[in-house]
């Protein structure tokens, strides 16, 4: 197997996933706001011949394709939103929409599905039902959810379910995978520290909240190195820490907020039981009073052996073992395809976006572009699982 080339005698699918995906960067939106994208998304599957099935779990977009007799399906996934991060590029398809930016790859990921949907419903060479998922709000973690309490694979069942991301860290074209956990969850905290306020120069006389919520947060940091099993892995990041100030007073409170990760959630319950207990020790010995919120927002995506297999398999076989790792290092980040892998078993690789030229900075960078050169790459991939995964009835035969 080879990339796919359809420049010979067919339109050319590259042409049509730039001219898509520029289209698609220049009109950013942020989740569950996306309305023009899933729009498009809707006309381009409509004149594929793709039924289509629009506000799936708010703004997503299904698109089914069923060939042959096989009642073996497989679904695609690709998310769609941006986020709010002005651009800084200047190249020709910049964002229109100010403050609002696909930093993060969503609009490649959408043409790259666009496409194999394309070639799918042109070639019709396989047997058994394709569902290309288009989900919204993948950013806050809410899309995924929103399209399975919707019925996504009630409505539209699937044997497994696959998703890509870009990396800019990977070299172009290059996959990595793994079996089990590739993506970590992501928890959420708050905690608010209640002193006693007063004048500065009267410390004496109140509960100082700056000074109880700074031992705090120095203290967070031995939750990882002392409450966790040196094997394990897990990241607590205090990011936020929000007072109300005046420079000749102590004052009443300070809010502490951040995040957790890890890889399972019996890590992060030890996680948050260590949290809990730290700052409940640390307030009450200073005397001031506290509220701790713990809130789990993304699930770890935990590949199944078997779809990393088979995602390996036709990876290779396309593009060659030099640009396949099956046993990649996971990443402390978080998708929330990880909700999709609780209901189905499923695969989530990571695409090279290339280390220098365009894409080559980091996802969430207001520099950031998706590389137009792996287009074909994650395309000609999508082809070839559903080929592999859906043979036509004559290449079964011929096994």
């Amino acid at each position: 197997m080879t990339e796919i080339n359809e420049s010979a005698g067919q339109p050319d699918w590259a042409a049509d996933m730039i001219s898509w995906r520029h289209d698609f960067h220049q009109h950013p939106e942020l989740g569950f706001e996306e309305q023009r994208t899933a729009a498009r998304i809707a006309e381009l599957l409509g004149q594929f011949g793709i039924a289509v099935h629009e506000g799936v779990g708010g703004t997503g977009v299904v698109g089914v394709l069923k060939c042959g007799s096989a009642r073996a399906a497989i679904g695609l996934r690709a998310d769609m939103d941006a986020l709010t991060i002005s651009e800084a590029n200047d190249f020709a398809h910049r964002s229109r929409n100010d403050g609002k930016m696909h930093a993060c790859g969503h609009d490649g990921h959408t043409a790259m599905l666009l496409g194999a949907a394309k070639h799918l419903a042109r070639s019709r060479d396989f047997d058994g039902t394709a569902v290309f998922i288009f989900q919204p709000a993948e950013e806050h973690g809410r899309g995924a959810l929103a399209m399975i309490e919707d019925g996504l694979f009630t409505r539209f069942p699937v044997d497994a379910v696959y998703g890509i991301h870009n990396m800019p860290s990977l070299a172009a074209g290059h996959f990595a995978v793994r079996s089990g956990p590739i993506m970590a969850c992501e928890d959420n905290f708050e905690i608010t520290v209640q002193g006693k306020g007063g004048h500065a120069a009267m410390p004496h006389l109140t509960i100082d909240p700056i000074v109880v919520a700074s031992e705090i947060v120095l203290a967070l940091q031995s939750v990882v190195s002392r409450s966790l099993n040196p094997v394990d892995c897990g990241v607590l990041s205090v990011t936020d820490f929000a007072v109300d100030a005046t420079r000749n007073a102590i004052p009443e409170k300070v809010v502490l907020r951040g995040d957790t990760r890890a890889f399972t959630p019996a890590i992060g319950q030890q996680i948050e039981t260590a949290m809990e207990r730290l700052v409940a020790g640390i307030c009450a010995a200073h005397g001031a009073a506290h509220s701790f919120t713990y809130s789990r927002e993304f699930a770890a995506t935990i590949n199944s052996a078997r779809e990393v297999a088979i995602a390996a398999d036709v990876a290779r076989a396309a593009f060659g073992a030099d640009n396949v790792d099956a046993d990649c290092q996971p990443i402390m980040a978080s998708e929330d395809f990880g909700f999709m892998l609780q209901h189905k078993a499923g695969c989530y690789l990571l695409l090279g976006n290339g280390g220098d030229g365009p894409g080559g900075c980091g996802l969430h960078s207001p520099h950031y572009d998706f590389n137009d050169d792996i287009l074909t790459t994650g395309a000609t991939f999508w082809v070839r699982l559903v080929q592999a995964q859906l043979p036509a009835q004559a290449a079964t035969e011929a096994r």
